[in-house]
């Protein structure tokens, strides 16, 4: 697809009811920019390990032959990575050698070649350029992708561990605009959270323990009495080091197991497989769309259900990311819901559902 789009690019500007990119014949150079940015949450957000109220950010711009990519990295605490350190990563980026943003197998290779890890800082590149590739291309990521933007599912909207009031106040807000919730259980308040979102709703729920249960009698009982209460999924119900045990939770579980934690990159979908019903892709986990792509596909073939997910991020990587929704089972895309200073337009939710705007790239706008 992406072959068929690119060699487009060398028709006549007059013969394209909506030009793509053409090059003609200059060595632009792509210019990195990148600035701090913290995140601030509508609620104080807490799962089963920790609480807070704002999430540190980076945003980063790569600007080509006077168009501009977008991008960004979000650090939340579990991810080992800070301002300070996407920085030192992005300070050490040079781009000059690449003259064509086509290159993006290449220009990646090279990304991650700078670290072992500092996946937030890789991502914001790779969506930055993703953003830029499809802007010179006039098209969307979804369409690049051959993908049907009908078929993007319906969001979660996630509730942190809190008390019945506050749980109650957040359900409140938003039962009438989602389709499914999800929940952050592994606390020592689980059955009390989901008792009180059914006084208000009967949606149905998602739950993301966290690695919060530790014993796997104790998860799989759970599990069963949050499927009696109409939750269609959990993810990570055990620590990432318990894989045996969670392998036996999936094995007699009513409902599928998603891995969060326990996959990170592509080379981690494969051993999972039989231990998990499916995986959860995040693209500051990943390193970006790039790979998350290779990730839905790799899953796919091996038969294991496939979920997007997000972490408090702007519609930036928010929008990145639901580019790919069209191709999955599961999506929890409301990192963008959940903060007041967002700085772009992109993807919607109405009624529940993803909407993806036509406009090229990852479908933003700046606001």
């Amino acid at each position: 697809m992406m072959m068929l789009a690119m060699g487009a690019a060398t028709t006549s500007k007059s013969s394209l009811a909506h030009p793509f990119y053409i090059n003609h014949g200059s060595r632009a150079h792509m210019k990195l920019k990148f600035f701090p940015y913290e995140l601030k949450l509508q609620h104080v957000f807490t799962v089963s390990s920790y609480s807070r109220t704002t999430t540190p950010d980076v945003q980063v711009e790569i600007e080509y032959d006077g168009i501009t990519g977008y991008g960004e990295a979000s650090m939340p605490q579990y991810l080992g990575q800070t301002v300070e350190s996407v920085t030192h990563f992005l300070e050490k980026v040079d781009l000059s050698p690449f003259t064509d943003p086509f290159q993006i197998e290449d220009i990646l290779t090279y990304i991650d070649s700078l670290s072992d890890k500092d996946t937030a800082a890789k991502a914001a590149i790779d969506i930055a350029l993703h953003d830029l590739v499809g802007k010179l291309l006039n098209a969307p990521w979804y369409k690049i992708w051959g993908l049907n933007k009908e078929k993007t599912p319906n969001t979660t909207y996630t509730i942190g561990i809190d008390t019945p009031k506050v749980v109650k106040q957040k359900t409140l807000e938003c039962a009438e605009k989602f389709k499914i919730l999800k929940v952050k259980v592994g606390g020592n308040n689980d059955k009390e959270m989901i008792e009180t979102i059914r006084t208000v709703t009967n949606l149905p729920i998602a739950v993301d323990a966290n690695q919060g249960w530790k014993d796997k009698y104790y998860a799989l009982d759970m599990i069963n009495w949050l499927h009696e209460h109409g939750i269609v999924m959990v993810e990570q119900p055990m620590p990432i080091d318990q894989l045996d045990d969670t392998a036996w939770v999936t094995a007699h579980s009513p409902v599928p197991i998603f891995a969060d934690e326990s996959v990170q990159r592509l080379k981690d979908v494969l051993p999972l497989k039989g231990a998990f019903s499916g995986i959860n892709i995040k693209l500051m986990k990943c390193a970006g769309m790039h790979e998350a792509w290779k990730m839905i596909n790799l899953a796919r073939a091996t038969d294991m259900k496939v979920m997007i997910g997000c972490m408090t991020e702007t519609s930036c990587a928010v929008s990145a990311a639901a580019q790919l929704s069209p191709a999955v089972d599961f999506a929890d895309l409301d990192g963008n819901l959940l903060i007041t200073n967002d700085r772009f337009e992109g993807m919607l939710v109405i009624n529940g559902k993803i909407v993806l705007p036509d406009r090229p790239g990852i479908g933003i706008k700046k606001i």
